[in-house]
């Protein structure tokens, strides 16, 4: 029985240190929205890296993937009124990037950004 739990205590324990490693390259968005708000999470991309994003609402909320030069805000992804969306985002230039997600009415808001 020792044996049996000594084996299970280190299989638990590889499986942990797995998933942290693998959490370096993940982003995991859980959020509630009040109406009229919004959530960003915001990340360095360089020049022809790769993100894969899914994401998904209780209620319509406008996405966007925005980056700022100066006072300028260029958007490479906006989306309006949406539950869902997902795909894989290149970056044409290395700039911090913003997945942002605003709310007219109260929504929760989940999903992911990683490495690809």
């Amino acid at each position: 029985m020792k044996r049996l739990l000594a084996a299970l205590c280190a299989l638990a324990a590889m499986d942990a240190s797995a998933y942290a490693s693998d959490r370096e390259d993940v982003t995991v968005v859980q959020v509630e929205l009040e109406a009229g708000t919004m959530h960003e999470e915001c990340m360095r991309v360089e020049a022809g890296q790769k993100r894969r994003y899914s994401w998904k609402s209780s209620a319509p909320v406008d996405f966007n993937i925005h980056y700022h030069r100066g006072d300028e805000v260029f958007y490479p992804v906006k989306r309006e009124r949406m539950r869902g969306d997902g795909g894989t985002f290149t970056a044409k230039s290395a700039e911090d990037y913003c997945w942002m997600w605003t709310a007219k009415a109260s929504a929760k808001v989940e999903g992911r950004i990683e490495l690809k």
